[in-house]
């Protein structure tokens, strides 16, 4: 391509200026990983001190020291997942940074744009960032209580509309209609980002049926939500304590933009 020189008045240049620092121009899609932590506009939405702002079974979560504890012992064993969840709204376009660990044989997860399970107390139903100390799941996106898997980490994906049931729809405890568009790195590579015993940073962004799911900066795994029979565009936010032997799962510095 030829360019040709045109000059260009000074007020028309600073305004172009202008649009180019707005981020005009860049080519770069909103929520790749360069632009993780560029955003202002996060609040806390934990104080550190106490459980205030948020409602769960107080047999397992607790607040301490600036850390939201989730926690199965022995003397106090989980027969059925738990979840703390904030009373502050039902976010529907959010982003969400949190830091967390987690023991070698914990199971937990972030749920998002969910609503109450049925006959249950403190459970949920919808999309989950899993978080597990095997890293088996840690990034992936799981429709707790609905589809079951939607992406696997390192996958992009396209979930087309569908009329099947629920039950119809499941295989090997994943969304068979999914679509697996783009892989978005080596297996290997991605699990070395996620420490294990050690802090970790979750980043969520959730925007119209597009949900990303960045574990240290890094996205773990992409869905846009085609499926209007099943999807759900806003809902309740809480932390999971999956049931099993005794565990413990801990975040901190929890911080919502909406």
């Amino acid at each position: 391509m030829q360019y040709k020189l045109t000059i260009i008045p000074v007020a028309a240049a600073s305004f172009l200026m202008l649009l180019t620092n707005c981020g005009g121009g860049t080519g770069r899609p909103s929520g790749d990983a360069t632009d993780v932590g560029t955003a202002t506009g996060f609040q806390s939405i934990f104080n550190g001190n106490d459980l205030h702002g948020w409602d769960g079974d107080t047999v397992h979560w607790r607040a301490e020291n600036g850390i939201l504890t989730g926690e199965i012992t022995p003397e106090k064993p989980l027969s059925h997942n738990t979840y703390i969840i904030w009373q502050g709204g039902q976010p529907g376009d959010f982003e969400l940074k949190t830091q967390f660990r987690i023991t070698d044989n914990g199971n937990s997860g972030i749920n998002y744009r969910s609503d109450n399970k049925e006959g249950s107390t403190y459970a949920l139903r919808g999309y989950q960032a899993d978080i597990d100390g095997a890293r088996r799941y840690s990034g992936q996106n799981f429709d707790e209580e609905g589809r079951t898997t939607l992406a696997y980490r390192g996958q992009r994906v396209m979930v087309p509309e569908s009329s099947v049931a629920i039950h119809e729809g499941i295989r090997n405890n994943a969304w068979s209609p999914v679509q697996v568009t783009e892989t978005l790195g080596k297996a290997e590579a991605l699990l070395s980002i996620i420490k294990t015993n050690d802090w970790n940073e979750y980043h969520l962004i959730a925007k119209g049926n597009r949900l990303q799911h960045y574990i240290n900066g890094t996205l773990m795994s992409e869905v846009t939500d085609n499926d209007t029979a099943n999807r759900r565009l806003k809902g309740w936010l809480g932390l999971q304590i999956h049931s099993g032997p005794p565990m413990k799962v801990e975040f901190k510095d929890i911080q919502l933009k909406q």
